[in-house]
């Protein structure tokens, strides 16, 4: 599945670079995300909690964080496991100034893929939910970045 889009971030390009870097910020903003663990160079575990449908379960994957090229781009690589299916998702995420002050436009591309039951019994829903669980994330993330500055 391709997703697509963009938004805007209430805060400076570099700052915005600088908290999508940051695990803690990052733990916080992902929906269902319980926790995120250094485990290498910009590389970290990640447990998290995926509810589609009537289908609900814990998943274990890692978060990567490749081809920075700061403050403008880098690539976001995250997969992991659980009883219920896969998850696999890469995608590069271009920053660049708002024409509103002090404000970032983030664009997003990249490919998901989800497989076993959660794909399965909730075929239908993906799209939408991965949609919607974009969404979230940019507004946590907006929520969090402003709490911490």
């Amino acid at each position: 599945m391709k997703i697509s889009g963009s938004y805007t971030l209430p805060l400076p390009q570099h700052r915005v670079y600088a908290v999508m870097q940051d695990p803690a910020v990052l733990a916080q903003a992902i929906p269902g995300c319980e926790g995120l663990e250094k485990i290498g160079e910009d590389e970290y575990s990640m447990k998290m909690k995926m509810a589609l449908a009537s289908l609900s379960g814990a998943f274990d994957g890692k978060v990567r964080i490749t081809d920075q090229a700061p403050p403008n781009r880098f690539r976001l690589v995250v997969e992991g496991t659980g009883r219920i299916g896969f998850m696999k998702g890469e995608g590069v995420l271009t920053l660049s100034p708002s024409a509103a002050a002090d404000s970032t436009d983030v664009a997003y591309e990249g490919d998901a893929q989800i497989g076993g039951t959660i794909a399965a019994v909730g075929q239908r829903l993906i799209d939408g939910t991965a949609k919607m669980m974009i969404k979230k994330f940019f507004d946590n993330l907006a929520k969090v970045a402003e709490t911490a500055a």
